[in-house]
């Protein structure tokens, strides 16, 4: 059985960006919506609402970003910055813990400017509820003192634009979530749509890639345009060491092996908690919290990180009793389903 002691840190198709990779992230990250592969309805709405804007002069509405991680929310709150000839103030939402922190940062925006929170769905509850008057009117509210003698002084704000992103859309309250005009969800992207990042990605990393491995490794990147980037340098590395510094299709598909990527691009820890739920739990249903003990996660990242996956691609599904593997896992496994008289082959 994979070690299932595998941390999320050390996983190779983990959609977090590492501190050593961001730099070289954020060269590949498209500036305009014209570079944006993918999510071309999201593309034509966002377009729309950009250019009323302009026109009209007037900031554009607040926007919501939800999806899972790794799928352009904080590529795409800079291009709408770029799109509108704004700048943009980058925040999140522990670090504002409290309401002078808000109020610091919202002063200094000027008309028009955009203010990127991420995780904004971890707000406090006082910043949150000091947003609301900001979101709406542009005013902010702060109290001076306290007891009898405090009092509210109310600061005049330029209108802007808040862009938040978030990975949990439930954990938003409904007042903080009605504020946002737009609502834009992101979908993992199809495999035409990852084969092009790749090929723009390799571009600009001036590494030669051959079509077929282009299509190896978008079949491998999880739907996920940041893991996709993330395997395209994992393999040119072991192109430039172990090979002629091509990325052909034998040097990728030795590459993916060495990495323990399968050609779901499944890793040990996505197949350790297939096997757990297989070996222990005879496919399941199982409670979450039990699942998690049996594979040494937390609950919250085993919901947020490793099941969205696992879940599109039809190895897990929920029930109400737990979850479960579905047949489609057994057979990627090399299992046959329980009531057989072969159990493992």
């Amino acid at each position: 059985m994979e070690d299932l002691e595998t941390t999320q840190e050390e996983r190779m198709v983990d959609e977090t960006v590492q501190p050593e990779e961001q730099e070289e992230e954020i060269t590949l990250r498209p500036r305009a919506l014209d570079e944006f592969v993918g999510q071309e309805q999201m593309k034509k709405n966002m377009r729309v609402s950009i250019e009323a804007a302009k026109k009209r002069d007037e900031a554009l509405e607040h926007v919501l970003l939800y999806g899972n991680p790794g799928l352009g929310k904080t590529t795409l709150a800079h291009i709408i910055a770029n799109e509108l000839g704004a700048g943009i103030k980058i925040t999140s939402g522990p670090a504002l813990e409290h309401v002078g922190d808000l109020a610091a940062i919202l002063s200094n925006l000027q008309k028009g400017e955009v203010l990127f929170i991420d995780e904004i769905h971890r707000l406090n509850k006082s910043v949150e509820e000091a947003l609301y008057p900001a979101m709406e009117d542009f005013v902010l509210d702060i109290i001076l003192g306290k007891g009898p003698a405090a009092r509210t002084l109310r600061m005049q704000l330029e209108h802007f634009t808040i862009i938040g992103a978030t990975t949990r859309m439930s954990l938003l309250s409904g007042p903080l979530r009605d504020r946002f005009g737009h609502h834009v969800h992101l979908n993992y992207y199809e495999p035409q749509d990852i084969a092009r990042i790749i090929e723009r990605s390799a571009h600009i990393l001036e590494a030669d890639i051959h079509p077929e491995a282009v299509l190896l490794l978008a079949g491998r990147a999880r739907r996920t345009p940041r893991v996709a980037n993330r395997l395209l340098r994992r393999v040119r590395d072991f192109a430039d060491v172990e090979g002629t510094g091509v990325l052909d299709k034998n040097i990728t598909h030795t590459a993916l092996e060495q990495l323990n990527i399968d050609p779901y691009g499944l890793d040990s820890v996505d197949r350790a908690i297939l096997l757990a739920l297989i070996e222990k739990f005879n496919g399941g249903p199982v409670g979450l919290t039990t699942l998690a003990a049996a594979v040494a996660e937390e609950i919250d990242t085993l919901e947020q990180v490793y099941e969205p996956f696992l879940l599109q691609m039809g190895f897990l599904e929920r029930t109400p009793r737990g979850r479960k593997v579905t047949a489609a896992a057994y057979e990627h496994l090399g299992f046959e389903m329980p009531g057989n008289h072969l159990l493992n082959i």
